[in-house]
């Protein structure tokens, strides 16, 4: 057994322990401090999955395999857990996404459905902005509206990192049709790349 797995084990346990010789799980207690030792426990064991999956790679597991024991594809997990290096550099890439990305994505889709084309072009890397202004923002939403009539709603968001870009994608509902708006975030929070696509455009992270 590797010794981050069995100090990511050994954290977990201390943390059961504690909890449980605690007064937080009396019926007079607070709740809000059994959810909070609930959510540390939580952290505790997510870093025993991943030390767990850094064992098994080390002892020559497969992502396939890694995959199937956790209910996931093998890109799935790779995605979560991998350590992917950058064959330009030679290091381990970021695989981090932007942490404010959801709300970034969610601030785009506000802007647009809201006809603030401005508003989102101002956030354009100098590459995009070179290419698309507030005018073909506005004709490229319209285009949608004329295909599936006006926005609704839109779903949960997903962030992935990709490369040195986080890329989101945020469901679009339409009274008459579904679409993904796709938006790359650089580090610095300016797009890099705006799309809005067909509902059926398999998603970045694959279940």
């Amino acid at each position: 057994m590797s010794d981050s797995f069995s100090a990511a084990a050994g954290r977990l346990h201390r943390d059961l322990e504690t909890i449980l010789a605690a007064p937080v799980l009396r019926s007079e207690s607070d709740p809000l401090d059994a959810l909070q030792a609930s959510l540390a426990v939580q952290s505790r064991a997510a870093e025993l999955v991943a030390s767990a999956v850094e064992h098994a790679r080390s002892s020559g597991r497969t992502w396939q395999e890694i995959g199937d024991a956790l209910g996931v594809s093998r890109q799935a997990a790779f995605q979560r857990y991998g350590r992917p290096i950058d064959p330009r550099t030679g290091e381990t890439m970021n695989t981090t996404p932007l942490p404010e990305a959801t709300d970034l994505a969610v601030t785009v889709v506000d802007d647009l459905t809201h006809a603030r084309w401005a508003a989102v072009a101002d956030r354009f890397d100098t590459t995009v902005r070179s290419q698309l202004g507030p005018d073909g923002l506005a004709a490229a939403w319209a285009q949608i509206v004329g295909l599936a009539g006006a926005y609704e709603s839109h779903g949960d968001i997903t962030a992935t990192r990709m490369a040195e870009y986080t890329v989101t994608d945020t469901p679009l509902a339409f009274e008459a049709g579904d679409f993904i708006a796709r938006v790359s975030f650089r580090d610095d929070k300016t797009i890099a790349g705006l799309y809005i696509l067909p509902a059926e455009v398999a998603p970045l992270r694959p279940e």
